[in-house]
């Protein structure tokens, strides 16, 4: 991916180098229990999965003060994100009043490792990035690529730019008003209905990252050869259904939160070749 065009963002907070709080999943309190149910619900995250492992952070807690690190400006992956974070906020800036007629409002990339602070409860690195549209913020813990490449066989700029823009995606659905009208629904309904509809919420961020990543290309050339087929072999790795079959054996499709491979493939494609929101309507097709 040739990223060098794009504009950088000074809408990064570096939380790296502050510390957090690790314990055991059996020291959970009913408090953090709560908090985590509240981020599933406003992630899509399953809650036992944010529960499970022995790497659970204290959800609300802190851990002592510990001295700080000052961010480095020039760090590679800094300077990475910055470019991505800035080429979305171009795009969407333009992209958004033209297609849907709304003003773009930017979203703060927040960097960490390990733990930090979200308007939605605590962030920690098992929960993968993440948006939270109480703050409107996404939060990635940059150990979240290394795993892209090592756990998934994903991997490479364009994946990484794929991940955050699918992130912002969530942000955009946001400002769209679809977020609200998702989670008032999902409160009426069944649990697998719910499940369905954070699936049709997930594959529509793929299609709105995909729509982000057509015009950025059209503007700056961003795309290499082999760049889509690695995002697309991070989309099939992240699926629901081979993300279970890796954990347990088999895959149960009315718990998906995400969508299989084939469903996010489908629509990272979809939005990379037309460059249309109207063509990211997951709830109809």
């Amino acid at each position: 991916m040739e990223y060098d065009n794009m504009p950088s963002s000074s809408n990064i907070e570096d939380r790296r180098g502050q510390g957090g709080r690790a314990v055991g999943a059996g020291g959970l309190g009913l408090g953090a229990i709560v908090v985590i149910f509240a981020i599933s619900y406003f992630t899509g995250i399953s809650p036992q999965v944010l529960i499970s492992g022995a790497e659970m952070v204290g959800v609300g807690q802190q851990s002592a003060p510990q001295p700080s690190t000052t961010p480095d400006p020039n760090d590679p992956m800094r300077a990475f994100l910055s470019k991505v974070v800035g080429g979305t906020e171009a795009v969407w800036a333009e992209v958004l009043p033209q297609q849907a007629g709304i003003k773009y409002q930017p979203a703060p990339l927040v960097i960490y490792d390990g733990a930090t602070r979200s308007g939605c409860g605590g962030a920690q690195a098992a929960m993968g990035p993440f948006y939270c549209p109480i703050d409107k913020k996404v939060y990635l813990d940059t150990s979240f690529f290394r795993d892209m490449k090592n756990k998934y066989g994903g991997g490479g700029d364009f994946a990484y730019s794929y991940v955050v823009a699918h992130e912002i995606g969530h942000h955009v659905q946001d400002l769209l008003g679809i977020l609200d009208k998702a989670d008032n629904y999902k409160q009426q309904v069944s649990q697998t209905q719910a499940n369905a509809v954070s699936v049709r919420i997930e594959l529509q961020a793929d299609c709105l990252a995909g729509v982000w990543a057509n015009h950025a290309n059209d503007k700056w050339k961003i795309l290499q050869p082999g760049d889509v087929e690695k995002a697309l072999a991070t989309a099939q790795a992240i699926g629901d259904d081979r993300l279970q079959t890796a954990a347990r054996g088999y895959a149960v499709p009315d718990s998906f939160t995400h969508g299989s491979s084939a469903q996010r493939q489908k629509w990272l494609t979809a939005g990379l070749k037309s460059g249309d929101i109207k063509d990211c309507d997951t709830f109809s097709n």
